[in-house]
């Protein structure tokens, strides 16, 4: 196992879907399964103890479940929610708990590592179908007001939440905004702190929803 191994926590409380996550993920050569957990409490107890990179959550838990364990995690580690339920309640109870991406459990092996990859290194992560309902969902919503507190971000902040928008990786936005991944992550997190926000699906969404992504100028 590398020194740079992804770290992951697998809450799901099927021990035979636990299992086989636990296998598809250990068997990446940079990936390192740290705990697993059968319900939401014991997934949030092991998150603040263990402090993985990525939770791998399940919605669907007996007591505490997935979204709620989703938001009290936030600012702890990065939750990837992976659920066998494509429901608009979940897609946006997990996303507005703070989720950094939602999969479904049909996600091939591959995929599914490479999202973990992905939420790791700070870029969301959301299952093609989810992507599209969500579009339409913004294309036939009606224009809502423009977020005051979108005036407290710097220009670059701005470019970086319109990028943010467009469903950009880091690595994309440092190529269109010609700056390094560290410094990409450091404007994301001053983003997400200004705007209150939890994930940068939260700011995407945001993104779109005021309008930032028109091909106008950012500032009124």
């Amino acid at each position: 196992m590398s020194a740079g191994a992804v770290r992951v926590l697998v809450a799901d409380d099927h021990a035979a879907i636990r299992a086989g996550l636990v296998m598809i993920l250990g068997g990446a050569p940079d990936v390192e399964v740290v705990g697993e957990a059968a319900d939401g409490e014991r997934a949030v107890r092991l998150a603040r103890e263990l402090r993985p990179d990525v939770v791998l959550m399940d919605v669907r838990m007996p007591g505490l479940d997935g979204i709620e364990a989703t938001r009290r995690l936030a600012g702890v580690c990065e939750v990837l929610v992976l659920t066998t339920f494509d429901l608009d309640e979940y897609v946006h109870g997990a996303l507005r708990a703070g989720a950094a991406g939602f999969l479904l459990k049909s996600v091939d092996a591959p995929a599914l590592v490479e999202a973990v990859r992905r939420v790791a290194a700070g870029d969301g992560v959301l299952a093609p179908s989810v992507t599209r309902r969500l579009m339409r969902e913004f294309a036939s919503a009606p224009p809502r007001a423009r977020p005051a507190n979108l005036d407290a971000l710097t220009e670059r902040e701005l470019e970086v939440l319109r990028c943010l928008g467009e469903g950009l990786s880091n690595h994309q936005i440092g190529r269109r905004l010609h700056i390094g991944e560290t410094t990409v992550k450091t404007h994301v997190s001053r983003v997400l702190a200004k705007l209150d926000l939890r994930s940068r699906v939260q700011a995407a969404i945001l993104a779109q929803d005021a309008g930032l992504l028109s091909g106008g100028s950012a500032r009124p």
